[in-house]
């Protein structure tokens, strides 16, 4: 039986939950650059029904990558996701998790805590040399301070609690060796929860000709990092990282709710204000009741543009959920990265970075041109006539 790694020294890593965003990104640049001899796909969703865009329906064909359907809650199919004729793998990037906002403790429960762990106890039993556990920054205590890895602990969601029972309880695994990762808010290419939704949102404003008037204030942090940079980083700490360690992956721009409103509005050419501390803490008293009206009045634009536009299915759409969208501050530093030797290939957001989400969805048929078009008006509203209020999502998306 082969060892771990080809002749050519180059590692083999197991990627589960890889059919998600950030997987297919990260398999992407695994391949694309030749930084390994065999990438196994472990997941519960194929490739022919993840969404994936030509690009990455080109990739996961590489003969390099060698998908495996996976429930990985099950313990038969961790194991069976581990096992391989040809050998161990060197590193295993655990991406599987529950990533949507508002469910229940027990869903977290069983799809993120017990999966995980699930998969971690099979990495010890291995002795895989590094297993990559994907966190959230929404650990911290949600201040306006950008936060080092050993700053207060106050998870603001309920998928950031469970993330963080993860982390306590790997701590406490012994003959595993790991590391764990805190991505700010991932975009790129295949996002659908980061900052996509700030692009349905925009276009549908556009097309309805009204101004954004978004919850709180310009101030409020949103911090942000691209999904390459995101690949990079968790290649770069499986070959440099330290084991037992936490590192916080976030870019140099210190992107704020004000700054993703001037680049939507930018590229929509729309307009934008904030409603402010007082008039928002008002709505926050009946914030249940403010979400509906907000997401019914977003739903009903967008699904008529993709009737139109002839778009049965797409994973797209501008719901906001409430859980994130209180006044918390997502702010991270990531100085222990960059101490390691890694730098960022793309160190802030642009507007360039934004229309890439935009151009690829629209490009792969899940995005309806026709909000696009100034022309267009939904149900003949004009400019001006009506102001629809946008609470900004602060959050992050794993997979």
């Amino acid at each position: 039986m082969a060892t771990s790694g080809d002749e050519r020294g180059k590692p083999r890593v197991l990627i589960l939950g890889g059919t998600g965003f950030i997987g297919r990104n990260l398999v992407t640049y695994l391949v694309e650059n030749g930084l390994v001899s065999k990438v196994r796909v472990a997941d519960k969703v194929p490739p022919a029904l993840a969404w994936l865009n030509q690009k990455h329906k080109d990739v996961f064909n590489d003969p390099v990558v060698e998908f495996k359907q996976s429930s990985l809650i099950s313990p038969a199919s961790v194991v069976s996701a581990y096992s391989d004729p040809e050998g161990e793998y060197d590193f295993v990037i655990n991406l599987a998790a529950e990533t949507k906002y508002g469910q229940t403790d027990a869903v977290y429960q069983e799809g993120t805590v017990n999966l995980s762990m699930n998969c971690a106890r099979e990495a010890a039993k291995r002795n895989i040399r590094m297993f990559v556990e994907f966190s959230t920054g929404q650990v911290y205590a949600a201040d306006k301070k950008p936060a080092h890895e050993d700053s207060k602990i106050e998870p603001w969601t309920v998928l950031a609690k469970h993330k963080l029972e993860v982390e306590k309880r790997l701590r406490n695994l012994g003959g595993l060796n790991y590391l764990i990762v805190r991505p700010a808010i991932v975009y790129g290419s295949g996002d659908k929860t980061g900052l996509a939704p700030r692009l349905i949102i925009g276009a549908i404003y556009k097309y309805t000709r009204q101004k954004m008037k978004m919850l709180w204030t310009k101030d409020l942090q949103m911090n942000t990092v691209h999904v390459n940079d995101v690949s990079r980083a968790v290649w770069h700490l499986c070959n440099y990282g330290n084991k037992g360690q936490v590192y916080n992956i976030v870019d140099n721009s210190n992107t704020t709710q004000g700054r993703v409103s001037e680049l939507v509005s930018e590229i929509y050419g729309i307009k934008y204000d904030f409603m402010g501390s007082v008039v928002s803490n008002i709505a926050r008293v009946n914030m249940t009741s403010v979400v509906e009206d907000i997401n019914d009045r977003h739903m009903q634009p967008w699904a008529d543009a993709c009737e139109r536009d002839g778009i049965v299915n797409t994973p797209l759409n501008p719901f906001l959920d409430q859980e994130l969208l209180y006044n918390k501050n997502l702010a991270l530093d990531s100085s222990k990265l960059k101490a390691t030797g890694f730098t960022y290939s793309i160190p802030d957001l642009t507007v360039g970075s934004l229309r890439e989400i935009l151009d690829d969805y629209i490009k792969s048929g899940l995005f309806p041109h026709s909000l696009l078009s100034a022309e267009m008006l939904w149900n003949g509203v004009g400019e001006g006539e009506t102001e629809e209020i946008l609470v900004e999502q602060n959050g992050s998306e794993n997979s």
